[in-house]
């Protein structure tokens, strides 16, 4: 008996520290990933602070202050851009930028395309849901997907959709599919969901899905009878 107990509690355990750990996995990569933005600048700052002050110059050396410091000026460099950019002089200046790396071949080929991607998944789509249902990896498994565009097939004319597939449960990286628009499920769920859904792994989740076309076809009444 105190072993059945002592399984209970610890398996108990580990189920109420789990969301509090994936919680913990996912704001740590976002916090080291802020945080090595602003790296480079806390170093000037403390390599500059030790030719005046180097008492204070050791204290920001350390490991903790020079992190906590970076995280601060990345986020306070986030808001300023962000409030530019919702100014006219901001938008001005971020168009000039823009323009400049339209020049560098390979640098506009991957700011351009992470930043249409950006803006496509902010802005609702027209005449087809964002969240879809995809079979991936194979037919009778379903993922969550993200419609990106929507392209036509040469010499058959049909609708194709690139829908981009994220991981879980770190929904920056996964896969991109191009996949008929008539074999997508088409669901009512809003980005926040989907990503809700993603990142808990499908705990987070509404109690139905829709069904594919393709179930709802062969489960009409003229095909059952």
């Amino acid at each position: 008996m105190p072993r059945l107990r002592l399984k209970r509690y610890l398996f108990t355990g580990l189920l109420t520290f789990m969301p509090l750990w994936i919680t913990w996995l996912v704001f740590k990569f976002i916090f080291d990933l802020l945080a090595g933005l602003g790296a480079p600048l806390v170093a000037g700052l403390v390599s500059a602070l030790n030719l005046w002050e180097p008492q204070i110059a050791d204290q920001l050396n350390q490991s903790w202050m020079t992190y906590t410091l970076a995280l601060l000026l990345t986020l306070i460099a986030l808001y300023l851009i962000g409030f530019l950019a919702t100014r006219v002089i901001g938008q001005r200046l971020l168009h000039a930028f823009d323009t400049v790396l339209q020049r560098i071949p390979l640098v506009q080929t991957i700011y351009g395309g992470t930043k249409k991607l950006m803006a496509v998944l902010q802005n609702k789509p027209s005449g087809l849901q964002r969240v879809v249902l995809v079979d991936f990896p194979r037919k009778g498994m379903k993922v969550v997907g993200f419609v990106t565009r929507v392209m036509q097939e040469e010499g058959t004319g049909r609708d194709m959709a690139a829908v981009y597939i994220p991981t879980t449960p770190n929904p920056t990286g996964g896969y991109l599919e191009v996949v008929p628009v008539d074999e997508l499920t088409p669901t009512d769920w809003t980005m926040d969901q989907a990503m809700a859904f993603i990142i808990s792994g499908g705990a987070v989740a509404p109690e139905t899905i829709p069904a594919s076309p393709a179930t709802l076809q062969s489960e009409a009444p003229g095909d059952r009878a």
